[in-house]
């Protein structure tokens, strides 16, 4: 019985060894694919106003919820983001503000790790009002 076992040991063990690099390639590969909302989700409309109080309140949360990793300017470089295998979202380029304000709600609805999901820790008037604070950081951007 015991060269069976040892038998069983070392082929586990090769087993193993051999899928551990495969794993680790795919897991890397999908963190690194671009992230992108589906097409459903550009036709989600921003039911509040981008006014004042909705911006006011979209920068608050965006302060305790977002600067971490985007900084408090929106750049992707906020003091957690040096330590995240994905780096965080320049909200203030093209490619995002580009984006329908469906996309970005259901992005920040939806997460996408490491980005966390909003949709119990927010409420929808909570997101928009986040939507509609990103979509003022590139007029903040270049000050």
């Amino acid at each position: 019985m015991k060269p069976k076992c040892l038998f069983k040991r070392k082929t586990l063990l090769y087993v193993t060894l051999f899928t551990l690099p495969f794993l680790f390639i795919k897991t890397n590969l999908n963190a690194q694919k671009k992230w992108i909302a589906p097409s459903d989700a550009n036709n989600i409309k921003n039911p509040v106003p981008g006014d004042v109080q909705s911006t006011t309140q979209g920068k608050t949360l965006y302060t305790t919820y977002c600067t971490p990793c985007h900084g408090q300017k929106g750049k992707g470089d906020g003091p957690a983001a040096a330590n995240l295998q994905v780096k965080p979202a320049d909200h203030t380029s093209a490619a995002v503000q580009q984006q329908t304000d469906g996309a970005i709600f259901w992005e920040l609805t939806e997460g996408h790790n490491p980005m966390p999901s909003y949709k119990t820790a927010l409420s929808d008037q909570q997101r928009w009002a986040l939507v509609n604070y990103i979509r003022t950081l590139t007029k903040t951007a270049k000050k």
